[in-house]
């Protein structure tokens, strides 16, 4: 069987820590390489795990200047797939000279944010445009969850398949120490940008002094943060960290509190799930990696966010009887499971094509 070739957009950098771009790279790392030909980008230093993988191609690019290298291999590389296109100059020159040209691989676009784009003030408008002459041109888009579907279809009228996020369950697993801390231990881990939410983490950590909070990210609130957490001795702010302090924040914590009002499917819930925290995240995007009442908890208001706290802060064996279930639940969101998910999509869609 001669193998697919798919070119996917991303780049595939030891330890990029963009949440498209790694989601690209877990794929391509799982991809079968008898029966998928991968072409990918790198700027840096390249993913070892990707480095060693037969059937790859990787296009060094400079740090600067990439437009024209991408675009050149966008419109000449010898693919049936381009995977995975990010909102960028090389990819809106893309989708502008197919039509003229005429192309031989299809466009597979990935949409992981809710759509009302416009809505939300920290995505600018050229963004937001940049979006729709690049992802929402694709030939086919799939959607990250059900409520992005949802609302791909109602802000934009196209139709998506879903195909979730993935976590790695082996890399991301609870640590064996039980129980985990004296004083329950609140994790957030995410961009500090306001609708994320974070800084109810700080007033959570007034309310429960009983309990440690840690904030884990960088953004455009980080000084305010950092601000008000100066004279609380119960409240930590780390920064960035790299994936495996990440990982030792998941496996120090006893819940992950993750008060975002617009998502997808955050990678971040999974992971927590995946090293047995019970999860509270907002209802708004309809998580489906959280099951309420079992995994964690669902809110709808802050008021209910800080009881739902409040209840696992003085449950010791809830927190631990959720965590377990949450570890559970998150098996079947598994990159292995779900590159098989997409591995079917790219012999369905090469097929249909020929």
């Amino acid at each position: 069987m001669t193998p697919i070739r798919i070119l996917i957009d991303t780049f595939a950098d030891e330890g990029e820590t963009n949440a498209q771009m790694s989601n690209a790279r877990e794929i391509i790392v799982r991809l079968n390489a008898e029966r998928f030909h991968v072409t990918t980008f790198k700027t840096g230093k390249l993913d070892s795990r990707i480095e060693a993988r037969p059937n790859t191609k990787v296009v060094s690019l400079p740090i600067r200047r990439q437009t024209v290298p991408i675009l050149r291999q966008s419109l000449f590389g010898d693919h049936d797939l381009l995977f995975y296109p990010k909102a960028s100059p090389a990819m809106k020159w893309y989708m502008k000279m197919k039509t003229v040209r005429g192309r031989r691989g299809l466009v597979v676009g990935t949409v992981e944010s809710q759509m009302n784009l416009r809505d939300e003030l920290t995505v600018n408008s050229q963004t937001v445009r940049l979006i729709e002459q690049t992802v929402l041109r694709a030939d086919y888009l799939f959607s990250n969850a059900n409520s992005v579907a949802q609302s791909l279809h109602s802000h934009y009228g196209r139709l998506s398949e879903v195909i979730p996020t993935g976590v790695d369950t082996m890399f991301f697993t609870p640590t064996d120490q039980t129980p985990r801390n004296v004083r329950p231990r609140v994790l957030f881990v995410g961009s500090l940008r306001p609708f994320k939410g974070p800084h109810l983490l700080i007033d959570a950590a007034e309310r429960f002094p009983q309990a440690d909070f840690v904030i884990v990210g960088e953004g455009t609130m980080a000084s305010e943060l950092k601000a008000r957490s100066n004279k609380k001795a119960n409240v930590t702010i780390t920064g960035a960290l790299s994936m495996s302090a990440v990982r030792d924040e998941y496996r120090a914590s006893d819940v992950f509190l993750f008060p975002s009002r617009w998502e997808g499917s955050p990678k971040v819930i999974m992971e927590a799930s995946a090293c047995a925290l019970p999860v509270i995240s907002f209802r708004d995007y309809e998580p489906e990696t959280v099951v309420d009442g079992n995994t964690g908890y669902l809110v709808s208001s802050t008021d209910e966010l800080f009881s739902r706290l409040e209840t696992l802060i003085l449950d010791r064996e809830m927190r631990r009887r959720m965590g377990q279930s949450a570890r559970a639940h998150v098996a079947k969101f598994d990159w292995n499971v779900v590159t098989r998910q997409w591995e079917d999509v790219f012999l369905r869609l090469v097929t249909q094509s020929q």
